[in-house]
């Protein structure tokens, strides 16, 4: 305890101590004989009236207490505070990268790692299969016309601006539904900043983007359409007027909305939204085992899957679409991540885009991505910077689950050194637990990513103009 807060608890003491005394005082030559209280009726009052200044007690030994906790552990406190995002715009942002806060230094390790130990609120963990169906808004039901115009919608490259780019550039159904590139390319070959999220499953999804920053697959949908990043119209009107000079549109939207609807974005991106809504993977041996297929799951699978629940990877991939972010469960749909310092955060620079979090920001918060087909999605993370899944597992379990190793920690902001040793994952626990995520893997897309190598990015076939839309 520094010299600061030795005179802190002086001052507070005395002033507790002079409180007392006036107190009593007051009971016993003024308030008690008004009130014509025996000596009793005293000592009740004198301890109704202190209740004020044992708070005041309480309050003083809290602030102490956090302001002698270590830095490390407060700030990723304080930083979740702080992330409650802004309205962004559409497409892509690239957040200032925030000051480097700590220096790292990896020590041996002195002892073998013991086994995992559970961590607390991941016990009896209740394990759900993914439903067979998305919920849909009741302003815009999953009827086959509008999933006819919106898998259409999605395929078409005239949405555009330069007629080259379609959703399904970025977002490939016939593999894992990303391009399988670190970040996508848009029209006139530029890139973004972020990974192509999968848009298998994405119904489940509470929140969309990275940032979370739309709250709907129809809101969603805007955004490409107008981003100069990735398809680059002026307007989402001249999206209605690219749509409006096609006459077979016309007879598809009035099968879809009636007739004499206009053809309207709103219209347009429910379409889409519709489509989306039929993109789901609930075959996965993980499914068939939580339904009763007992030998769906391999022995590492098995083992995997009761790591993921011990070590805590549930808290944040819960539900049946392993997502915190989903609407099964969204009440936390952002997180702090990288939460501990490590240095990966520097090797994969995870922290020069802040997501959600305000720009500078020495942690992001991010959306909780849902983990269904992760093995299929690669690369992975918001920037698209780790190529191989058992270094993605790695990652997490140093940055989110503070399984660090043996490390100094140099930290900038309180001007202190540390040293933490929390065991890492060993090798045998890293391969259980990709055995696992690749049980989360979509038996029909395993076999088509599988069966033709790995889809390469932009291999999609799309529909010609007018054509009724086609993948292979």
């Amino acid at each position: 305890m520094n010299i600061g807060n030795m005179g802190v608890i002086g001052v507070g003491a005395t002033a507790l101590l002079a409180g007392v005394a006036v107190l009593l005082a007051m009971v016993r030559y003024d308030l008690g004989p008004r009130a014509r209280l025996e000596r009793g009726g005293w000592w009740l009052l004198a301890t109704a009236l202190g209740t004020g200044m044992a708070a005041f007690a309480v309050k003083l030994g809290i602030i102490l207490a956090v302001a002698n906790l270590p830095g490390v552990l407060v700030d990723p406190l304080i930083t979740r505070v702080q992330t409650a995002h802004p309205a962004r715009a559409a497409g892509p942002s690239v957040a200032t990268p925030g000051p480097r806060r700590y220096v790292w230094q990896r020590l041996p390790s002195a002892a073998p790692a013991p086994a995992p130990a559970p961590v607390a609120g991941a016990a009896d963990y209740p394990w759900r299969a993914l439903p067979e169906a998305a919920p849909a808004p009741a302003g815009n039901p999953t009827t086959p016309a509008r999933v006819a115009l919106g898998e259409r919608l999605f395929f078409d490259r005239r949405l555009s601006r330069d007629g080259t780019v379609a959703c399904a550039s970025c977002h490939e159904v016939p593999g894992g539904g990303a391009d399988g590139r670190p970040t996508s390319v848009g029209i006139d070959g530029r890139t973004g900043g972020r990974n192509a999220p999968t848009v298998w499953n994405a119904a489940f999804q509470a929140v969309l983007f990275w940032d979370g920053r739309a709250a709907s697959l129809e809101e969603q949908a805007r955004g490409p359409l107008v981003n100069p990043l990735e398809m680059g119209m002026p307007s989402l009107a001249a999206v209605e007027e690219r749509v409006r000079q096609d006459g077979d549109y016309r007879e598809a939207f009035t099968a879809a909305f009636g007739p004499g609807e206009p053809i309207t974005i709103d219209r347009i991106t429910a379409a889409i939204a519709a489509y989306e809504r039929t993109l789901i993977t609930p075959d996965a041996p993980y499914d068939r085992f939580v339904r009763g297929e007992l030998d769906a799951l391999t022995p590492a699978q098995l083992r995997g899957m009761a790591l993921f629940q011990a070590v805590g990877c549930v808290l944040c991939h819960s539900g049946p679409n392993f997502s915190a972010a989903s609407v099964f469960e969204p009440q936390a749909p952002l997180r702090i991540f990288p939460a501990f310092p490590t240095p990966y955060e520097t090797r994969y620079g995870l922290t020069e885009d802040s997501g959600a979090a305000p720009p500078g920001s020495p942690r992001g918060s991010w959306r909780v991505p849902s983990l269904r087909n992760v093995a299929l999605t690669g690369p992975w993370f918001h920037n698209g910077s780790v190529t191989e899944l058992e270094e993605a597992v790695r990652l997490m379990a140093n940055v989110q689950l503070g399984r660090t190793g043996h490390l100094l920690i140099w930290s900038a902001g309180d001007r202190v050194l540390r040293e933490v040793d929390r065991p890492e994952l060993g090798e045998r626990e890293i391969g259980d637990l990709v055995a696992f995520l690749h049980a989360l893997s979509s038996d029909r897309l395993a076999e088509r990513t599988e069966g033709a190598g790995k889809t390469p990015p932009g291999a999609v076939s799309y529909p010609s103009a007018g054509a009724a839309p086609r993948a292979r």
